[in-house]
């Protein structure tokens, strides 16, 4: 696999925190409240840092050694799509709602999908296509995006360059701000809530509409496009 650094290995040690990340949500399903909350938040962070990078790295390198590799991350970019409009169906939602466990079930399952593409389909390929040090190289460039990346679904933004790309730093800096003002409303118990909802509410318009400035929307297949 090119050793723990390699993209492999990093994309499935990614694989299996995200597994544990889905029990820890589903343990907390009945209880809602916070920390229904906080685990899906958690949920969040992970993927969409993930898929990010994969879109960003990993895809244009199978897409330049793999014959079929734009078919493989077609289908896997259609399964960031569903993921990205489920999630923002599931942030608008609480635990008590109607619906949603279901909406929950429905984005776990093509979470679950998604991986299976990728450890079943993609990266053997890569594995077969690339050496070790090639391997190393895209794992440590993967990580390195994963790490500035936004965390937050945003399901208008081209998933391909030069969209995708173009829309990291704007959409990061708002996400984290987002992430950092929730952290804040987790160690104060919810008694900064007001002031939290308001600045939260300021940054979420912010980034909805650098998601929809024509530049970040560049480069989009058509399957994927909204």
């Amino acid at each position: 696999m090119g050793g723990p650094t390699s993209i492999l290995a990093r994309q499935r040690a990614d694989h299996a925190r995200l597994d544990r990340l889905m029990d820890r949500a589903r343990a907390t399903e009945a209880a809602g409240g916070r920390a229904h909350a906080v685990a899906l938040r958690a949920v969040a962070r992970l993927v969409f840092t993930h898929a990010f990078a994969e879109e960003a790295v990993l895809f244009p390198a199978a897409r330049r050694v793999l014959p079929e590799g734009d078919d493989i991350t077609l289908d896997i970019e259609r399964d960031h799509q569903r993921v990205d409009e489920l999630v923002t169906r599931l942030d608008r939602s609480n635990s008590d709602d109607p619906g949603h466990a279901e909406l929950l079930r429905e984005t776990f399952a093509v979470l679950d999908e998604d991986v299976r593409t990728e450890e079943d389909v993609l990266l053997p390929r890569l594995q077969d296509a690339l050496g070790h040090a090639e391997l190393r190289r895209l794992g440590w460039e993967w990580e390195l995006v994963r790490r500035v990346s936004p965390t937050r679904a945003h399901p208008v933004v081209s998933r391909r360059p030069p969209g995708q790309p173009l829309s990291a730093l704007p959409l990061t800096v708002l996400d984290r701000g987002r992430d950092l003002l929730q952290r804040v409303d987790e160690r104060t118990g919810g008694r900064a809530a007001p002031v939290v909802a308001v600045v939260d509410r300021a940054l979420a318009v912010t980034a909805g509409a650098v998601e929809r400035l024509p530049p970040v929307r560049r480069g989009e297949r058509p399957e994927t496009s909204r």
